[in-house]
């Protein structure tokens, strides 16, 4: 693959932003918002994109809390969000198992943030957009390094299929 390309494809996730906790909007959304307002937001990242179906899957497995009056909340986004970007990289108890864990360990403002921070900066080190990535401290607890390590695959499974889309695109 050529410089060019690769300049391409990082430059085209610069500016990627997933939103804070207090950016996602607290107004309730209904099922087709929520979905469309997900999908935008990782729509840079591939296909990570989730139907109203999936996310009244994740409703009926538990793994989300039921809409109230059909709309759904900023916590119910912030963890589709989560899970829209993770769902590629874990199954459905696995991801059930993650979110169980973040709620006996920390409350979601604190988490949600955390993890957009934390896979935001791999991803523009990945793509090498910055020189360094944040890293756990040796002291993290096994959350935060099963967090992590959810976060690496994630991002390399967006490099891998960038670059082989960019490839596939340059030989036909």
């Amino acid at each position: 693959m050529n410089q060019e390309t690769k300049q391409r494809i990082a430059e085209s996730l610069r500016d990627f932003h997933l939103p804070r906790y207090h950016e996602i909007p607290d107004v309730g959304l209904y099922l087709e918002q929520a979905a469309k307002y997900i999908g935008g937001c990782v729509s840079p990242l591939g296909d990570m994109a989730l139907t109203g179906s999936m996310i009244s899957n994740y409703v009926k497995k538990g793994l989300i809390a039921s809409p109230v009056k059909k709309q759904y909340s900023r916590d119910q986004i912030a963890y589709l969000i989560f899970i829209a970007i993770c769902k590629s990289v874990l199954s459905l108890d696995a991801l059930d198992a993650f979110l169980q864990l973040q709620r006996q360990s920390y409350p979601l403002q604190r988490a949600y943030d955390y993890f957009v921070r934390e896979f935001e900066s791999l991803l523009l080190f990945t793509f090498e957009l910055t020189d360094t990535a944040d890293m756990f401290p040796e002291t993290s607890s096994d959350g935060k390094r099963l967090l992590y390590t959810c976060i690496i695959a994630a991002v390399q499974k967006v490099y891998l299929e960038k670059y082989l889309e960019a490839l596939t695109e340059e030989n036909s």
